[in-house]
């Protein structure tokens, strides 16, 4: 793991805290931009066509996926567990025709595509509106950060907040997506601000930058 962008979890983890909760938001902050200004870097490098490649299609990790692939799993699970499942609102997806603009033709993180999937799905994308997506949804979960209090991170969710998001449909049924329901519930808010709003990105963009590191060095 990049040891900087670890480091500033660590911190941020630590600071979640009653005495210093609003130091670890604002840490948690500055991560999150951090890591968006290096899922924005890979314009600078990546064709289209290299958004959609997959380099290490048979290997065993998060680099076995593409980079477009990569911005869409990260931003669509953001977007689920904070808009559709802890604020109860409509998610960024819908707003501005992100839904109609990218391209996709799923609503799902993708947890259930393998493979040349990967692959087709991205090459369906339209990048500039992926991006644009991208940065509404870190805007939007932002502001919620900054208007949470420490009492908030203790809510819980239970068997109605599962079915209300299995009804959405915005995870696939298939076993490889499906657990996502109960591990995103059986957290508070607390966890979920660790993970997926941050280490999750950590995870997504380190292995997409390998991939971009592989095609560059093509």
């Amino acid at each position: 793991m990049n040891r900087e962008w670890s480091d500033k979890n660590k911190l941020a983890q630590g600071k979640l805290k009653k005495a210093t909760f609003y130091d670890g938001i604002n840490e948690f902050l500055k991560l999150r931009e951090m890591l968006m200004q290096e899922m924005l870097s890979w314009k600078k490098f990546l064709s289209s066509d290299d958004y959609c490649a997959i380099p290490f299609i048979n290997a065993d990790g998060y680099h076995s996926k593409t980079v477009a692939y990569s911005i869409w799993h990260i931003i669509r699970i953001e977007d689920i567990v904070v808009n559709s499942l802890i604020r109860r609102k409509k998610e960024v997806l819908y707003e501005n025709n992100f839904d109609k603009k990218i391209g996709a033709d799923i609503i799902t993180t993708g947890n259930e595509l393998v493979k040349q999937e990967i692959a087709e799905f991205s090459k369906k994308l339209n990048i500039e509106a992926l991006y644009e997506y991208a940065l509404s949804v870190k805007v939007s979960t932002d502001e919620w950060l900054k208007s949470i209090h420490y009492e908030d991170i203790k809510k819980k969710f239970g068997d109605d907040d599962k079915k209300r998001i299995s009804e959405l449909g915005v995870v696939s049924d298939d076993e490889s997506a499906v657990w996502l329901i109960d591990y995103w519930c059986n957290k508070d808010i607390s966890g979920l601000i660790k993970m997926p709003l941050s280490r999750h990105w950590i995870m997504h963009i380190e292995a997409a930058n390998r991939i971009k590191e592989k095609l560059l060095d093509k």
